[in-house]
């Protein structure tokens, strides 16, 4: 009987959390106790796992390296969020994303939970070579529509970048500006530098609303970020509609404004 073999099966677990050797793999897998092979199932799920998440971050970091093997170097992604809501403004992010960017993570942030997206947050502002964040109210998208007032914003996000990107990739949209750019359709989901967007776009805007629904109590804008689920909707019709309703959107424009 080897010496891993007479590793009690807690020891076994522990030696798998730290980058265990090809040969204590080995010697594992020839170990007939059953929670030592459990322990040895759950190991190689968990490096498949990983191995997978990496693949996929490599290739929805394609079109960047692409870019800048042709010597892009900046290379901004860019996102919104807040398109739909009945409230609130409509919130657009650039991010610049250094070459050695490893955050596997990061994801379209529809797809990460409120907890994930604070936490890829802070570590995208630490990491990123140059952020900056757009805003449309509820006024300039009443004036020029949702969708002139997101570009309006995304306009502002890339020109308040510290550094000026070489080129541009957008979620679904082009922009007036005179920068090469790449439209991507469901870019957060094909684009690590749109999806760093899109999470900073989202927890601006999130807070933002959390920020409100304490001004403007009754509309759950805390839980519902703006949007028309039944809460807000009920509040609308006990309350009516506040300065930061969208009084070009439906129910509001009929019945409220």
């Amino acid at each position: 009987m080897s010496e891993e073999k007479k590793l009690t099966i807690s020891a076994i677990k522990a030696a798998l959390k730290n980058d265990p050797t090809p040969e204590f793999l080995e010697r594992l897998a020839q170990d007939e106790r059953k929670g030592a092979q459990q322990a040895l199932t759950t190991y190689q799920k968990q490096v498949a796992k990983k191995e997978a998440a990496q693949a996929d971050f490599l290739e929805r970091l394609s079109y960047e390296k692409e870019l800048w093997e042709q010597g892009f170097d900046y290379v901004a992604g860019i996102d919104e969020v807040g398109r739909g809501p009945l409230a609130g403004p409509v919130v657009t992010a650039a991010v610049i994303l250094p070459h050695d960017f490893s955050l596997v993570e990061v994801n379209d942030s529809k797809k990460l939970n409120e907890k994930k997206r604070e936490e890829l947050y802070r570590k995208i502002l630490e990491e990123a070579v140059a952020v900056a964040v757009g805003v449309a109210d509820n006024e300039v998208i009443d004036e020029i529509n949702i969708y002139q007032a997101t570009r309006q914003a995304m306009n502002a996000a890339v020109n308040d970048l510290a550094i000026q990107p070489q080129h541009l990739l957008i979620d679904a949209m082009e922009l007036d500006l005179e920068i090469p750019q790449t439209k991507l359709i469901k870019g957060d989901a094909r684009s690590v530098s749109i999806a760093a967007a899109s999470i900073v776009a989202k927890v601006n805007r999130d807070h933002l609303m959390t920020f409100y629904d304490d001004i403007y109590p009754g509309y759950n804008f805390k839980k519902n970020d703006g949007y028309g689920t039944k809460e807000h909707l009920a509040g609308l019709a006990q309350l009516g509609a506040t300065p930061i309703h969208r009084k070009s959107f439906e129910p509001i424009k009929s019945h409220y404004s």
